[in-house]
């Protein structure tokens, strides 16, 4: 049997404000928006972002549908110091500075303005 050719994937977080998502992702984390989705423009919501950082791919949306808020999105990297250097420098609140895990990896975790966890994970 043979098996489908996954590529990728993409984490969907639930936002209560794609305006306000788009101003903390992009000014505090360092993504850009790829697209944006916002079939009631010039409303800002309910809207559909594609952000990304690195050739990494994250998406938010505000429609009702999507979700709820409270998810987790894992990134992998390849120095969990440097970002938060670079996240604490622009005021970026921490929930676990980079912690040397049992497993391993060395990961820093955050929240959004909607209560989503942002993981950062350097493998170990």
């Amino acid at each position: 049997m043979s098996s489908p050719n996954l590529l990728s994937a993409t984490p969907l977080l639930h936002v209560s404000s794609s305006e306000a998502a788009a101003t903390y992702y992009g000014s505090q984390l360092g993504f850009t928006i790829a697209w944006a989705y916002r079939p009631s423009a010039p409303n800002p919501d309910p809207g559909y972002l594609g952000l990304e950082r690195d050739g990494v791919e994250l998406h938010v949306s505000s429609f009702s549908g999507d979700g709820v808020a409270g998810g987790v999105a894992s990134f992998k990297v390849r120095d969990v110091d440097a970002l938060y250097a670079e996240f604490t420098s622009r005021g970026v609140p921490v929930e676990l500075p980079p912690y040397d895990q049992s497993w391993g990896n060395r990961e820093m975790y955050l929240r959004d303005t909607d209560g989503n966890s942002i993981r950062f994970i350097q493998p170990g």
